[in-house]
């Protein structure tokens, strides 16, 4: 499982990257409409539902390529429904992505339990989907009436959480160039 995320270690950086993307976006641009924020969530979540289904279907030794489809069907038909209907309201569209972070939030502690014999410092895909379960939660229990405020706690959020998938992705890369020095399977790094 180690050498396939390895080997394709840059889906995890173009995921982070596109989480950081749609971050600044969200920051650059405060004043952004409902409408607008629904249309960026939308192909964020299109584009991330899009990289996961590509592991499903590549396939990750050691873990449920059902699990990884799953999480990539739920993101495009959430950036789907996003994009189909931006008139809804604010605190629809808030609830929309509380759900949609609390449920990646688990997988990605999940997939950090089924790491943790392989790799060192699993803490960091442990703390990623932790920030993104908090987060859901927070918006759930906590629903941010103005659009400015929930702009900022999106963009922040993002940019964070891509930052860690970012991180996570250059040791993996780090890790498959000394895997490949060596000429055999990855080791923990």
């Amino acid at each position: 499982m180690l050498d396939m995320m390895a080997r394709n270690w840059w889906v995890l950086a173009l995921r982070g990257a596109f989480a950081i993307l749609f971050g600044l976006v969200a920051w650059i641009w405060p004043g952004i409409t409902v409408w607008a924020l629904v249309i960026l969530f939308g192909a964020y979540a299109l584009v991330d539902g899009a990289i996961a289904l590509y592991g499903a279907f590549r396939g990750v030794e050691g873990q449920s390529r059902g699990w990884l489809a799953l999480t990539g069907v739920c993101g495009i038909v959430l950036g789907i429904v996003a994009m189909a209907w931006p008139g809804i309201t604010g605190f629809a569209l808030l609830m929309l992505i509380a759900a949609w972070a609390v449920v990646t939030g688990i997988f990605e502690i999940a997939t950090a339990f089924a790491l943790r014999k392989q790799i060192d410092n699993e803490w960091v895909y442990v703390l990623t989907g932790a920030i993104s379960v908090l987060f859901g939660v927070l918006l759930f229990v906590w629903p941010v009436s103005g659009a400015l405020a929930v702009v900022w706690m999106i963009g922040f959020f993002s940019i964070l959480f891509g930052a860690l998938m970012v991180g996570a992705a250059f040791r993996l890369r780090k890790l498959a160039k000394e895997s490949e020095a060596r000429g055999g399977a990855a080791q923990p790094v």
